[in-house]
């Protein structure tokens, strides 16, 4: 085994050219791994029986929950959706578009759901592929599809929820193509 250094090409070696440079660098790197593997033991405490069997149930209740919203409002069941719904729920829905903003409460989730109908002249549409559960959070991964002024518009989109006490009070949405979705809902018919 050989004990050269590297060097910078000048003979230098890193460590002696460089060593005020690196001495920082390398005692972040150090402190970093620590305090990450401090976190990486915290995390991977294991979990009794008990809590894991009450966590898995609170998870499926809290994925049914937000299923069904999404069944009725594929029916056209708006109620039925509505009911899964906290009072005060936060709808964010990101981008530049006309639909594009922060919701708060019943009447104005509403009003949002009644203007992208109406953009879309009733044509929206929501497949849901996959729905995920992991303590108070629901992640949905769905198709969103919907037909303006002659052209047709379909993406991936990511929503994600927070359910308390059995209402989700939390939704945002995550679109996979923004600039896309913006330009659609914005066309003019």
């Amino acid at each position: 085994m050989s004990d050269t250094i590297p060097t910078n090409g000048s003979g230098l070696s890193f460590m002696q050219g460089g060593s005020a440079f690196l001495r920082p660098i390398l005692t972040l790197l150090c402190l970093g791994t620590w305090a990450f593997g401090s976190q990486s033991v915290q995390a991977q405490q294991p979990e009794t029986p008990a809590t894991s069997g009450m966590a898995e149930t609170a998870d499926k209740a809290n994925a049914a929950l937000i299923r069904s919203a999404y069944d009725a409002f594929s029916r056209g069941d708006i109620p039925g959706a509505m009911a899964a719904f906290g009072e005060d729920i936060f709808w964010h829905v990101p981008g530049r578009g006309p639909l594009s903003r922060d919701y708060r409460g019943h009447t104005e989730v509403l009003g949002f759901f009644g203007h992208f109908m109406e953009l879309s002249h009733g044509t929206f549409r929501l497949q849901v592929d996959d729905v995920l559960a992991k303590g108070d959070r629901v992640v949905v991964l769905c198709t969103e599809s919907a037909q303006r002024g002659g052209r047709s518009w379909s993406a991936p989109q990511i929503h994600v929820w927070t359910v308390k006490d059995g209402k989700a009070t939390v939704f945002r949405e995550y679109e996979g193509d923004q600039q896309g979705d913006d330009e659609f809902w914005s066309s003019h018919e």
